[in-house]
């Protein structure tokens, strides 16, 4: 006899926790598909909010690293609404007095020259493909820190003979692909002697047909007046230059030039990349309850079905709060493959998405710990009813049942 236990009053044997995994995992394995298709629920939720989370970060990051690679010294200047409500006008001399400035190390231009370019001179006037015809200085690519995809940029010979350097859009749209080319613009032939590639910090360049400032004078009777520049200063003196640059461009008028920071709309875009997450992944939890509504509606049949064993397991022995445990953590296995699952598609999805796109793959941690931790509450909210309603059968009406 045991000390300190009353005589004739047994005792049941403890249910170790690597029994009630082997119990919890031939529960499951007795119904396979069952058992794969409630998982399948979760997976999917799973899968669904992971690669949201996924996808979102890997576009934040590609947005971040191209801020990093172009800078954020870059403003813009553009005529405004003079006092009456028309447009304003640049002085034509704006340009060098943007470079006059202390801290500036690169100024330049353009200048739209009202001109439409196209394919062939069969072509009306008025289809213009949405393409401007931009006169511009020779270093606006050292400005923007661009480069030419194919053939070359302007240079002090070609800018003043009939070259013409298309935007990266621009080229797709007129169907040209290579320098060499001609182009109609201004009832004339111009040779194509460059496609550049895309300037996210100047997209309305990636529209532009671009010539050089006394080739549009000469050929189209370009006015001079800048309608945008673009100036480069180190990013310590960027606050101080936005703040002279208006009186500097246009003394008489400052009041009718507006000042911008293109690296704004790129930042405005990275902090707004999960904006559009929530409503997702609002999508992907409703799909993860779903899932867990299938765990508990298997469990609950599983009780069902299994009255006559959990009647013997009584009868042998078990307690309630074993054969609760066991009902709980088969719906917490159940679960956590789902989850599992999900976990691995979802990061699979973003991988395969960001290579796509040739965006950077990020998948946060916390995303996947998140993943796996809803799933387990899943579970267990999903095994609670279920467990204890195996826990309350009696074992002599469950063996009764036939």
């Amino acid at each position: 006899m045991s000390r300190g236990r009353p005589p004739g009053r047994l005792v049941p044997a403890r249910l170790a926790g690597r029994d009630l995994l082997r119990v919890a995992l031939s529960g499951l394995r007795v119904r396979p598909t069952r058992v794969v298709l409630s998982a399948l629920g979760i997976a999917i939720g799973i899968a669904t909010m992971v690669a949201v989370i996924g996808i979102s970060s890997s576009s934040r990051e590609q947005l971040l690293q191209q801020l990093d690679r172009l800078g954020t010294n870059l403003l813009t200047v553009q005529p405004g609404q003079t006092m009456f409500g028309g447009e304003a006008k640049l002085p034509e001399k704006s340009i060098e007095m943007a470079r006059r400035i202390g801290p500036v190390t690169s100024a330049s231009g353009t200048g739209d020259t009202g001109e439409s370019v196209r394919r062939t001179d069969r072509i009306d006037d008025a289809v213009t493909g949405g393409i401007s015809v931009q006169a511009t200085t020779t270093d606006l690519l050292r400005t923007l820190g661009g480069s030419a995809r194919s053939g070359t940029w302007l240079n002090a010979a070609t800018a003043r003979y009939p070259a013409v350097v298309l935007g990266s859009e621009a080229a797709e749209r007129l169907g040209v692909d290579h320098s060499g080319a001609q182009v109609w613009i201004g009832h004339r032939w111009f040779t194509v002697i460059g496609v550049l590639r895309p300037l996210p910090l100047a997209p309305e360049i990636d529209r532009s047909a671009l010539m050089g400032w006394p080739a549009a004078t000469t050929y189209l009777g370009f006015d001079g007046h800048p309608t945008m520049i673009y100036e480069r200063s180190p990013e310590s003196a960027v606050a101080a230059v936005q703040g002279v640059l208006a009186r500097t461009v246009n003394p008489q008028n400052p009041g009718e030039v507006e000042v911008s920071n293109p690296s704004d709309a790129l930042a405005a875009r990275a902090a707004a990349a999960g904006a559009f997450t929530n409503l997702l992944l609002g999508l992907g939890a409703v799909a993860l309850l779903v899932g867990g509504v299938g765990v508990a509606n298997t469990m609950v049949v599983s009780v069902l079905e299994r009255r006559r064993e959990i009647g013997l397991r009584r009868s042998l022995g078990a307690t309630r709060g074993q054969v609760r445990g066991q009902f709980l953590a088969e719906s917490l296995l159940l679960s956590a493959l789902g989850g599992l699952a999900g976990a691995l598609l979802g990061a699979a999805a973003t991988t395969g998405f960001a290579a796509y796109r040739g965006w950077p793959a990020v998948v946060p941690p916390w995303a996947l710990a998140g993943a796996i931790g809803a799933t387990l509450l899943i579970g267990t909210v999903a095994g609670i009813y279920p467990a204890m309603r195996a826990a309350r059968l009696s074992p002599t009406v469950a063996l009764a049942v036939t």
